[in-house]
This record gives C-alpha cells, structure tokens and sequence, in this order.
C-alpha cells in the first residue's frame, strides 16, 4: 500500500495494492496490521454507505464533538467526488486549515481522517457512492455540521449552486460553533 501524508497533520492518502487478471481483480482495502505499520492505530466500529445522486451535492462539514470524535477511512466506489478535510481541534496549529483530494471508483485512492477533523465531500458525478469506517459509533447528540461555506475557512468548492441537506444549509459557522476537539484526543 502506498502511503502519502498530506498538509494536515495524520491526514493520509492510502493507495490499496490491486491485483488484476482477466477476471477482474481483487485488494484488500482494510488491513489493521498494515495501517498499524503506518501510524493509523485506531479501531474502526463502524461502516457507513452513502450514495450522492446528483453531481454539485455537498455533503459535510460533518463531525462528531468528544467526547467519541471519530476517525474515518473513506474511499469512493462509484463515481468521482471530491473529498475536503478541515481542521477543527481549537488548541491545533492548522485549526481551520483545509485540504482536498480527489477520491473516485478509478484512482481506487482512500483518505484516512484522524478524529479531531471535520469531513465534507463534493459529488463530481451523478450517483456517487461513498464507504467510510469510523471509529466511534455514530452518536446524534454529539453529532455536528459547520457551514459548508463558512468564509473564515473559505474552501473553493468550485460550484455556483450546490445542492445540500437542510441540516447542512442551516449548520452555523465554525465561530459559532460548539466544536469542543483538541489535538490528541482519541477516539
């Protein structure tokens, strides 16, 4: 597996090795001794499925405040999306900083996202899906949003008019926000 770290800091590009022959191929896309090898030591308790029906959707800024923040390892099995990473830990030297990768059914790329981050994604095509573990079990009263186009992290989505959620469309600034992350928690 081929691994690249991005500007934030745990955030990783992680390439699964695939193995290919006329009849299809195979990889192994989780591997807790492998991402171990890599510094990637937290225990995934559950998987999420997602499909985006139509391209221009803007899913996120999600997150889940402590004290069960999650770490995630998301990749794209249908389509193209892209995938943006913000910092929210407030004692963290890149607070609000973001960063995006693209993730697609071709590129076969996985982003892992330490807890302490908030996770969006863009779809790039009609009927995207998306599979991502998590570490803590989903939570919905410690479950959060920051606005998708809150100007104080200013991330160029690159699209006139986004179609998003309610919840998304009502989510408040990162100033206003509860967001109670810190750099070292676990999740």
């Amino acid at each position: 597996m081929k691994v690249t770290q991005l500007e934030l800091p745990g955030v990783k590009v992680l390439e699964p090795k695939y193995f290919e022959d006329h009849r299809g191929y195979f990889c192994e896309t989780y591997s807790q001794r492998t991402l171990a090898e890599e510094g990637i030591d937290c225990v995934f308790v559950q998987d999420n499925h997602s499909m985006t029906k139509s391209a221009g959707t803007i899913r996120g800024i999600h997150f889940q405040n402590a004290p069960s923040p999650q770490a995630k390892l998301v990749r794209c099995t249908r389509g193209r999306i892209r995938d943006v990473i913000v910092d929210l830990r407030r004692d963290s030297p890149t607070f609000r900083k973001w960063v995006s990768v693209e993730l697609s059914e071709d590129n076969r790329k996985q982003v892992f996202i330490p807890a302490g981050y908030g996770h969006a994604f863009m779809s790039l095509e009609d009927n995207c899906e998306v599979q991502y573990k998590a570490s803590s079990f989903y939570d919905p009263a410690l479950d959060r949003s920051v606005a998708w186009n809150d100007p104080d992290i200013g991330i160029d989505w690159d699209v006139e008019t986004p179609v998003v959620s309610a919840k998304d469309a009502a989510a408040p600034r990162l100033a206003d926000s509860d967001v109670n992350l810190l750099v070292g928690e676990q999740s």
